[in-house]
């Protein structure tokens, strides 16, 4: 089983360009809005309310927004790499180029926490943020994204 088997393909933005935290939340909504069939206003604004209670910047210029939606079916993931970085006011002060947009049901309970720590887990995998950071191909940060872990 892939890593994060709820990474659709076409969830992935190799070099989003944004100029501030408020219009990456924007965009990160549109694109789950369109893939979803969710509006994006009712996901932007579960994103901002998450974000009110503090920040989803994780340290090390990785921010994991992230939020639960009424007529979501399942757990969802979206992943864009910033062309550049924006203050995001993270845990450590350092600006974000790393978001993985994480949507589950309202009813979702354990599984929206299993699915957030699950995607923290993968995004401090050694190497793998490097190598998220290198690539502006979908295809590429798609397969970085879903691949199984090396065997030890």
């Amino acid at each position: 089983m892939p890593l994060l088997d709820f990474l659709d393909p076409r969830a992935v933005l190799p070099a989003l360009r944004v100029s501030g935290k408020k219009q990456a939340l924007q965009e990160l909504a549109s694109q789950a809005a369109r893939l979803t069939g969710l509006p994006d206003s009712a996901i932007y604004e579960a994103l901002l309310q998450r974000e009110r209670l503090g920040s989803t910047g994780i340290g090390e210029g990785i921010a994991i927004p992230h939020g639960k939606l009424p007529n979501l079916t399942r757990i969802f993931g979206l992943i864009a790499r910033l062309d550049r970085p924006v203050d995001f006011e993270a845990l450590d002060a350092q600006p974000v180029d790393v978001l993985f947009l994480l949507l589950a049901p309202e009813g979702a309970g354990a599984d929206h926490l299993k699915a957030l720590a699950r995607v923290a887990r993968v995004l401090r995998e050694p190497g793998l943020i490097e190598r998220v950071r290198a690539t502006r191909d979908a295809t590429a940060l798609y397969a970085i994204m879903t691949e199984l872990p090396k065997a030890a």
